[in-house]
Parts: C-alpha cells; sequence; structure tokens
C-alpha cells in the first residue's frame, strides 16, 4: 500500500481516516443543496467545472514567467506542451498580475458560481495566490482564516489546480467535518497571523503532521487525483493541507489560490487594492 505523506509526516491510511473527496457536480443546478452540502462537509468538488482552455492559458502565462525568472528552463517548457513563441507574447507583470490568470479567477464560471453560490453579487479579493510547490515540498495543516479573518464572514477559498495534479503530485487533502470542530475554531482558529500578540506556530500552521489533529478532534482526511479544469471550494475554517510533491522528474505543482464573498460586505484590507498590502508591515496590529 502506498504511504502518502505531508511535510514527510505519513497519513493514517485506515479506511475511517483517509478516504476520496466527493464530487458535487451532481448539485450544479440546486444553489440551496450546494449551499447544504457545504455546511455538511466544509468543502465542495467540481469536476471539470472551469474552461479548460482559460486554465491552460493561465498555467502556460506561469510557466513563461517562471521561465524568464530562471525557475525553469526551455526544456521544462516543451516537457509542460508550452509553444515557445508565447515568451514574445506574455506580459512582465508579477504572476498573480497576468491577463490569463485574472480571467481565469475573476470572471466567467468562477464569479457565476459565486454569485449563485451566495444569491448575490461577489467581490473577488484582489490578490491572487499562485503556488508553484516543487519536489519534496507540501503546505500544513491549516485554516485559511488566520491569514484572513478580517472582513467578511462568508468568505470562501478556491484551489485551482492548473495541470493535472494526482497524489503523488501533491494533491490538496481536506478534513472533512473541521469546519465543526468548535474547540479548534475557538482557539486557533480565531488567530490572526499579523497580530503581534498572537502565537504563531508553523508560519500560522496548525500543525505539520495531519495525525495530530485528527487524534485530537476526529475527522477523516480525504483527497483524489485532481485535474485541471477541477475546482475545490472551501470554507475559511475548513482544515487542510498538501501531500507531499513526489512527481519522480521534479515536476513542479502549479495551483491557484483565491477567495471570493458577498461584495455587500466588508473586506480584509491586506487583500484588496491595487497593491494590497499583504503580510507587510502595515498589516501589523497590536
Amino acid at each position: 500500500m502506498e504511504h502518502w505523506t505531508s511535510c514527510k509526516n505519513k497519513f493514517d491510511l485506515s479506511p475511517d481516516k483517509f478516504g476520496e473527496l466527493r464530487s458535487s457536480n451532481d448539485l450544479l443546478t440546486n444553489p440551496d443543496a450546494f449551499r447544504q452540502r457545504m455546511a455538511e462537509d466544509g468543502y465542495l468538488l467540481l469536476r471539470r467545472f472551469l474552461d479548460k482552455n482559460k486554465v491552460r492559458a493561465a498555467r502556460n502565462e506561469l510557466l513563461v514567467k517562471m521561465e524568464r525568472n530562471g525557475s525553469v528552463d526551455d526544456d521544462y517548457l516543451k516537457r509542460e506542451g508550452v509553444d515557445l513563441s508565447l515568451k514574445l507574447e506574455v506580459n512582465t507583470k508579477s504572476f498573480r498580475e497576468g491577463d490569463a490568470v485574472r480571467t481565469l479567477t475573476q470572471s466567467g464560471e468562477m464569479m457565476a458560481f459565486y454569485d449563485l453560490f451566495f444569491a448575490e453579487p461577489t467581490r473577488a479579493l484582489d490578490f491572487i495566490w499562485v503556488r508553484m510547490v516543487g519536489a519534496g515540498a507540501a503546505t500544513g495543516c491549516h485554516f485559511d482564516w488566520v491569514y484572513m479573518g478580517r472582513g467578511s464572514k462568508k468568505l470562501h477559498s478556491s484551489w485551482t489546480p492548473l495541470i493535472d495534479v494526482p497524489k503523488i503530485g501533491g494533491a490538496l487533502a481536506v478534513l472533512k467535518g473541521s469546519h465543526l470542530f468548535s474547540e479548534l475554531i475557538s482557539t486557533y482558529g480565531s488567530i490572526d497571523v499579523d497580530d503581534e500578540l498572537s502565537t504563531k506556530k508553523f508560519g500560522g500552521w496548525y500543525t505539520q503532521d495531519p495525525l495530530e489533529v485528527q487524534d485530537q478532534f476526529g475527522g477523516q482526511w480525504q483527497t483524489t487525483d485532481f485535474e485541471a479544469g477541477d475546482l475545490l471550494i472551501l470554507s475559511m475554517h475548513t482544515m487542510h493541507c498538501s501531500l507531499d510533491n513526489r512527481w519522480p522528474d521534479n515536476r513542479i505543482r502549479l495551483t491557484l489560490d483565491t477567495r471570493y464573498q458577498p461584495a455587500s460586505e466588508p473586506a480584509d484590507e491586506r487583500w484588496i487594492g491595487d497593491n494590497p498590502i499583504a503580510h507587510g508591515p502595515a498589516a501589523k496590529r497590536r
């Protein structure tokens, strides 16, 4: 049996401790059912939901920028099927400012889904988190709320794979039901990583060991083999992490994290505007 790990720590693969994310494609025409499923599971998985051409364009845009800053070379682009002529077309803006990335995450199917889910117009946080995860790397167990909890309590996250991301490539894993762990939410889940009085562990992660939180609070870790075009939506208090990227050919896992909320509600000031302050000095508070 394969032993899946996160930050080099093994998951318990017993059927009650480790399983498969369930698709919510059967609910696509029923927003009430979407909201009920989110309330039950803390996540929604939509298979092949996003336009593949837009996903591919965003992927290619980022790969060309990675080549320009020396993260990959032309041979890597060729292996990924990128037309090298794109090097003459892609602008030199930062990773998160590319036209293709913005089009994918702030228009089309993505915004239409959230308009339906919130039953009102949606605001996307302006900051886009571009994740380029190399071989051997992973993300530890955490709630998103600790990084962006100063605005709407209805804020949700989208995790968007720009390439196929199977388990061996560092797929995201969700601790089902963790959004209902009231003790965890009232303690770790209530901190702000930019509050100078808060105690931060692993830069805001709860733990690097998926068994630690599971042994303390229960739940089943769920993951899957993701495809480009899939969309995973999480609540702010859904515990998640990633599996280690163990691709044998040193392939880079390329994904996007973006956040959405009702436009009528206040937004966390760290992540909005033309030049968000993010976790810089201006974000600190006592």
